[in-house]
């Protein structure tokens, strides 16, 4: 996570917002990248939070979109795990399983945006955009 700490400039799009995308469902993260390449953002996808981390990203993302329920670490515990090392990156949690508890948490932690599966493409976008405008 050490090279996150430079924020460069992509040459190939400057000024573009990078949002990652970490979801164990691979045909949602097909679909999450092609509707999110298509309204301008670059995007890069992940299975799980393990391979985010381990990813050497520069520069390191403008916004996350976490799955919630992902594995060995979840959304939550990837979140938990950039906030120590020093990084707040907006995140917008999505999630299949949504309750009261899971949302409380969400906002406890900080988090820029919270929607539910099944979703409308234009409900994530505005999430994204307005993690965006208030980072």
């Amino acid at each position: 996570m050490e090279s996150w700490g430079a924020r460069p400039s992509r040459p190939d799009r400057p000024g573009v917002p990078t949002v990652c995308v970490v979801d164990d469902d691979a045909p949602l993260r097909r679909a999450l990248q092609r509707l999110l390449r298509g309204v301008g953002f670059v995007v890069e996808t992940f299975e799980t939070a393990e391979d985010f981390l381990a990813a050497e990203l520069a520069p390191r993302p403008d916004c996350l979109v976490l799955d919630i329920h992902l594995g060995a670490l979840s959304g939550f515990d990837l979140h938990d795990r950039l906030r120590a090392a020093g990084f707040a990156i907006p995140t917008v949690f999505i999630t299949g399983h949504d309750d009261a508890v899971t949302r409380e948490r969400a906002r406890r932690v900080g988090a820029a945006g919270y929607v539910r599966k099944p979703f409308e493409e234009a409900t994530l976008v505005a999430a994204i955009e307005s993690a965006l405008a208030h980072a």
